[in-house]
């Protein structure tokens, strides 16, 4: 399902206090001096979608605010998407400054926000994923986890059910009273949450390690990847969704007096990790160069653009890199921008130097962004 963004306005978002532009659907680079805004689009674009945007900042920082106003004001994204040729108005913001919850609209009717998935699935790179190998493993399974969701969205809720049982269960350990009627019934809940999970990230590793190995062409470095949980291990070793389910809850319901004691839960699916090895070198990916590291998560990131494109009853990917071009040499900007047009996916690049884009220039549309204004550059 071809999948582009044909319009969109900012009011009082981040920096801008109002901005529009109308774009052709092919990609697009964003150049301009460092604190622009450049992000800030990227941002905005990246709340067309379920869950808290590429910054995963909260409601209540979106919103505009000037010297000496204490709150940000009311905030809004507004944007046509087209699928198939068909403009679909979608707006998403809050209503009131302080909010916490975002409201979403689409063709003027009030929706939750898991219907923003129908219209389009993105996948985002920016300079924060850079420590991707080298921070913790929190970082790396909410990393993965949206990878997961962008191919299967029932993902998200699947965690969220996860994480809000774990709370409840954890709860009841550590401040009681430690009920083992409701304890088992919160862990049956985990367990199948959990095992859902479990099951989900396996599959998502088993088809990018598949769309990575076909990439040998590209200038990029493979990497052979893998899932530390035993549940995920579980899940990618064959054995059946009730079998992880059952084994699931037999081991929180035997933790129960360890979890109480350490105050959190120390099995489980939310413990987990992606481990990743540069497959030419042959070492992990946090012992390799900076440069090296970049790279890899590049490849993933396209790896999964490129899988996500084939994908005939789902919406194609829309790609935000941001800042990714200036770290890249000439052979590599220029296989990442042939990649991008060969999949015919919309993409948005940030730069701060022309140049950077010369190989897009007849292929893509550029963007001057300085402040608040947005101008499409001649000849682009």
């Amino acid at each position: 399902m071809r999948t582009a963004l044909t319009h969109l306005t900012l009011t009082d978002f981040r920096s801008y206090e109002r901005a529009e532009i109308a774009l052709d659907g092919r990609p697009v680079w964003l150049v301009g001096p460092n604190g622009a805004g450049k992000t800030n689009l990227l941002e905005a674009v990246s709340l067309l979608t379920p869950g808290r945007g590429l910054r995963g900042a909260a409601q209540v920082e979106l919103g505009r605010r000037l010297p000496g106003e204490r709150a940000g004001r009311a905030w809004a994204v507004a944007a046509v998407i087209e699928q198939d040729g068909e403009p679909v108005r979608v707006g998403t913001g809050v209503e009131a400054a302080g909010a916490a919850r975002r409201t979403v609209r689409l063709e003027g009717e009030t929706v939750p926000p898991g219907r923003l998935a129908d219209l389009q699935r993105q996948v985002w790179l920016t300079p924060a994923q850079d420590r991707l190998f080298l921070e913790g493993a929190g970082d790396r399974r909410r990393f993965f986890d949206r990878l997961v969701f962008a191919a299967e969205p029932a993902h998200a809720a699947h965690a969220s059910a996860y994480e809000k049982s774990q709370r409840e269960r954890m709860r009841l350990l550590t401040d009681g009273p430690a009920d083992p009627t409701w304890l088992t019934a919160l862990e049956a809940r985990l367990a199948e949450a959990g095992a859902l999970m479990a099951s989900a990230r396996a599959r998502t590793l088993a088809a990018l390690q598949e769309e990575i190995d076909g990439r040998g062409d590209r200038p990029f470095p493979g990497a052979r990847m893998t899932l530390t949980g035993d549940w995920e291990r579980m899940a990618a070793e064959g054995v059946e969704l009730a079998e992880i389910e059952g084994r699931l809850a037999r081991a929180l319901a035997g933790a129960r007096d360890r979890d109480a004691a350490a105050g959190r839960a120390l099995t489980g699916p939310h413990r987990g990790d992606l481990a990743v090895i540069h497959a030419e070198k042959d070492r992990p990916a946090a012992e390799c160069s900076t440069g090296e590291q970049k790279a890899l998560i590049l490849n993933l990131v396209l790896a999964q653009a490129a899988r996500l494109s084939r994908a005939e009853s789902a919406p194609n990917p829309i790609l935000l890199l941001d800042e990714v071009a200036a770290h890249l040499d000439r052979r590599r900007r220029a296989a990442l921008f042939d990649e991008i047009e060969a999949l015919g996916l919309q993409a948005f690049l940030t730069g701060t130097d022309e140049h950077l884009f010369e190989d897009l220039t007849d292929r893509a549309q550029g963007v001057r962004v300085d402040g608040q204004a947005l101008a499409i550059l001649d000849g682009a």
